[in-house]
């Protein structure tokens, strides 16, 4: 490793200094569904998204990682997880999420095979049913090298369309998955949740939470009654409410929002709030900065996606995006939150 690296890793150079040797910003950064480790360690955030050869330099079905210092200047990605060969699966990658669990990097990651049809059929005319699930890799950093845990088998029953897992641990410590049930197979798209072990390995079948029809600002697409949902994240307030972070379609096309369960509990009930980012915006997370604060990442618009920053506040029972950060993300098009609070 040359010595500017060494003394970069070990926080001597300044930010200017590190920053001369990033190359990427976010407009030129093509991603989708990303997702933000805040490594308090090492001073690094990690944005992981599905792995794209021209940026990577790696033909893989797979998912790279960038690293950044401070959000706005990012080094060139590095191919973390490939997807092995002679596993069921042979595309997708998508929704690359990383968590830490007892002590490991778990990667959550939907992956799918087209030619592998489901017994039932789509309720959707025109449309198929075939196997799309979230699978689990690990490693001991959380950047990689991700290993596929237990040879690739889905979560779930390989029967269900699944996708965007990501894991959610209960007050007691209970591990699940969360997931969205893919509208291919219901017309109108869930979210579901199954019970983990410590393994990270399904304990029961899994429970529907909600539908997308319950939130009104989840319009029916293509004049077949489709809804969709998609990129559930959850997160709990100071008063002990639960969040549930999602997106789906609406009157202005891909939007971000947000249910919430008053009891605390996983199944609810949830009630469903406006729409909290418009025009585009979607599958995005909260992350906490190396500073602590709330930020939001999501990616705009659906086709040639790119990442967009936003301050987040978090209130007694609610979350709050305060402003776009255009000095981090350099939006040349910004978009303000399409309603200024979440929560009564």
């Amino acid at each position: 490793m040359k010595r500017r690296e060494l003394l970069a890793l070990a926080g001597v150079l300044p930010a200017w200094a590190q920053a001369a040797d990033s190359s990427m910003t976010l407009p030129g950064m093509d991603l989708h569904d990303p997702f933000i480790v805040t490594d308090t360690a090492s001073k690094t955030y990690w944005l992981f998204t599905k792995n794209h050869p021209s940026f990577s330099g790696q033909k893989a079905i797979g998912v790279m990682a960038y690293s950044s210092r401070d959000l706005k200047h990012w080094n060139k990605p590095e191919l973390v997880f490939q997807l092995p060969a002679g596993t069921w699966a042979n595309d997708g990658c998508w929704a690359p999420e990383v968590h830490h669990w007892r002590g490991k990097w778990y990667l959550f990651v939907t992956v799918h095979n087209e030619s592998l049809p489901l017994a039932q059929p789509s309720p959707v005319p025109g449309q198929k049913t075939y196997r799309r699930s979230t699978v689990l890799a690990v490693a001991d950093q959380p950047n990689g090298p991700f290993t596929l845990v237990r040879d690739g088998e889905p979560v779930v029953s390989k029967d269900l369309m699944t996708l965007d897992g990501t894991l959610y641990v209960d007050p007691a410590g209970k591990p699940w998955m969360v997931y969205a049930h893919e509208w291919l197979q219901l017309r109108v798209g869930a979210f579901a949740a199954v019970p983990l072990d410590d393994e990270l390995r399904a304990t029961a079948p899994p429970r529907e939470l909600f539908r997308g029809s319950a939130s009104p600002a989840a319009k029916p697409q293509q004049g077949q009654g489709i809804i969709v949902t998609d990129g559930p994240q959850l997160y709990r307030t100071a008063d002990g409410s639960l969040h549930m972070l999602w997106s789906s379609w609406g009157e202005d096309g891909y939007f971000q929002t947000l249910s919430r369960s008053r009891s605390g509990d996983l199944f609810g009930p949830w009630e469903h709030l406006p729409v909290w980012l418009a025009k585009g915006s979607g599958h995005g997370m909260l992350f906490r900065t190396l500073e602590g604060g709330w930020m939001l990442v999501v990616h705009r618009p659906f086709k040639n996606a790119r990442g967009k920053l936003y301050d987040v506040r978090e209130r007694s029972n609610a979350f709050e995006i305060l402003r776009q950060r255009i000095d981090l993300d350099l939006d040349s098009a910004p978009v303000p939150p399409a309603t200024q609070k979440i929560g009564h």
